[in-house]
């Protein structure tokens, strides 16, 4: 039988006891600082249970203090139930604040430098040295010592991206990056994040379930010179541009080849690299430059074939939620009289049916969120085995999913209604729609940044006292991440100014634990405007369900754009869809 987390925490203190050190620092990271892992790298998963895609833990000798994020609080306390673990807010109570209360004076608190970006390191080192501890790099994860079944490294073949549907070769690609070290004085550029090093070499991989890119590392310098450091086990022949030397990734860091000698400018992310990166470049005696990733910051902005590439791609996605909300419309009822109700699980399986009947498609871009009643409370919840209600006309469903497709990927959240519903889940779902609504339609100057405009979207909530625990919108990738920095709208500062051609969602909820959970999302493509503003173009077309608006409570404007909306949504999707779905879209967007 699998060991439960009381005996997998018990045998990782045996560990840290044996090392001398009296706490180890948990995070969901891996080497690349990914929200999306392999089974390898699920250390905090193996350790606690929580299976969520953002959190971290802190273990001593008598706590196991987990901290996670608003989207995660309920599943949370579900994974990890007990008086094993202490539960904490990874925004209100962050994991430094509780270790500067919690360590003790001579305390020694380990960390893997791989598996902490700059940024926390150095949160958590001026905790330790405020209590009288030390923060110790390790040489050698303690979970890994005492994981004996743990899964082997992925090893997905590498593929190449066609210049066709990228928009730009990585000739081009590297020149502009020379370009810009040469403009800032800077000798060297450190890569870590796997989308951002697939998207300079147009290459994709399969390492990592949903994102379509390998494992590897990256170096650059001011004359051209670039070394991918990726296991050539992934790698055929051929597939490696023209001029792109390529090591193993253990000789990352620390080959003589000359990138990080002494006295030379080397730029890193502090947010995306692990510490090991910034560590290296001083023990080599070279300058580390800390910096927003310049990749993050260019492929941020998509080209205009990109851009064209996600609009196809969206209109596929489209037919196929729009054939899944027909039939859903269908089955919900009918299997409910029948006696054999229709589950979270076959609904999940029946969208990705139907989007593998899409032309382009690849895969899904995230595990599908398809949740039933409470479970939709949960914003990362997630069907399993003994885990798979049934969906029933009086219980409102929430379906997130997305695609990946060979020009882009998607990703869409509807809320679905089949009868009478619980009390107070139409003054809600009116207030999200509003709040949608709100954002969807803004006009914004340049400088604008997402924390500048998040208040906008959750106003309707607020004057209900309303409220959601999460981001209001994220970036996208072009076949790579459904979830892309540098841009996003949320409450947390970030200063990154949002432009034309960033691709982002808009997604208010709201969550009533254990009741209901309700959100909208759509993708958009920043454009800009004649009088040198900014707004939002509709990509995500679906039609929005308006059973469960109270009328009386809209305004003309969002009355005016919904409709517009649905019918446009019919205009274009009606002449891809079966009869029978048809028939129904033009029944609910007439």
């Amino acid at each position: 039988m699998p060991a439960t987390a009381p005996v997998r925490v018990a045998i990782l203190r045996a560990e840290l006891a044996r090392r001398g050190l009296n706490a180890f620092i948990l995070p969901r990271y891996d080497a690349h600082q990914g929200e999306y892992i392999a089974p390898h790298d699920e250390r905090l998963r193996h350790v606690t249970g929580f299976s969520g895609s953002a959190g971290m833990a802190i273990v001593t000798a008598d706590d196991v203090a987990l901290f996670v994020d608003g989207r995660y609080t309920v599943q949370a306390a579900h994974e990890c139930a007990g008086a094993l673990f202490s539960h904490h807010s990874l925004t209100a109570t962050p994991p430094d604040g509780w270790l500067r209360g919690a360590a003790r004076s001579g305390w020694r608190v380990g960390c893997d430098p791989w598996h902490l970006p700059p940024l926390w390191f150095d949160r958590f080192e001026a905790a330790c040295t405020a209590a009288g501890a030390e923060l110790v790099a390790v040489d050698g994860n303690p979970v890994d010592a005492v994981w004996p079944d743990q899964p082997p490294p992925p090893a997905g073949a590498v593929t190449r991206f066609p210049e066709q549907l990228a928009g730009q070769g990585h000739a081009a690609k590297r020149a502009a990056l020379v370009a810009h070290l040469q403009a800032t004085g800077a000798d060297v550029l450190v890569e870590t994040q796997p989308d951002n090093i697939a998207w300079f070499l147009n290459l994709r991989g399969s390492d990592v379930a949903f994102n379509p890119m390998p494992h590897s590392f990256l170096m650059a310098d001011r004359q051209g010179r670039v070394v991918w450091y990726v296991d050539p086990a992934k790698v055929d022949a051929g597939v490696a541009p023209e001029g792109v030397g390529m090591q193993p990734p253990s000789a990352f860091l620390s080959a003589p080849d000359g990138f990080l000698a002494a006295g030379r400018r080397v730029l890193f992310d502090p947010a995306f690299s692990p510490v090991a990166v910034r560590r290296a470049i001083l023990a080599a005696g070279a300058v580390p430059v800390a910096a927003p990733g310049w990749i993050t910051l260019t492929k941020a902005v998509k080209n205009p074939v990109e851009l064209e590439g996600l609009r196809a791609c969206h209109l596929q996605d489209g037919i196929a939620l729009t054939e899944f909300a027909a039939w859903l419309a269908r089955e919900v009822p009918a299997r409910a009289a029948a006696g054999d109700p229709l589950t979270e699980r076959e609904a999940e399986d029946h969208v990705l049916h139907l989007r593998r009947a899409r032309p382009g498609f690849l895969s899904e871009s995230f595990n599908s969120i398809s949740a039933a009643a409470g479970n939709a409370s949960m914003c990362h919840y997630a069907t399993a085995p003994g885990r798979n209600a049934a969906i029933l006309p009086e219980n409102p469903y929430l379906l997130d999913s997305g695609g990946q497709y060979e020009t882009g990927t998607t990703d869409a959240t509807r809320s679905y209604s089949f009868g009478k519903r619980p009390p107070g889940y139409d003054r809600a779902y009116t207030a999200v729609f509003k709040a949608f609504h709100a954002l969807a339609t803004l006009r914004f100057p340049p400088g604008t940044q997402g924390h500048h405009i998040d208040a906008i979207c959750r106003r309707p909530l607020w004057d209900l006292g309303l409220d959601y625990d999460h981001g209001t919108g994220h970036g996208i990738g072009h076949r790579l991440s459904v979830h892309e920095h540098p841009q996003r709208i949320g409450r947390p500062v970030n200063p990154v100014d949002l432009k034309p051609g960033m691709v982002m969602s808009i997604e208010p909820g709201c969550y009533e634990a254990d009741r209901f959970g309700i959100r909208i999302e759509n993708l958009f493509e920043i454009v800009a405007c004649e009088d040198g503003f900014m707004e939002f173009r509709n990509l995500t077309w679906a039609p929005i369900q308006t059973d469960m608006l109270i009328a009386e409570r809209l305004s003309d404007a969002e009355r005016a754009w919904l409709v517009a909306y649905n019918r446009e949504v019919a205009a274009r999707l009606a002449p891809h869809l079966g009869d029978a779905a048809r028939t129904w879209l033009e029944g609910v967007t007439a």
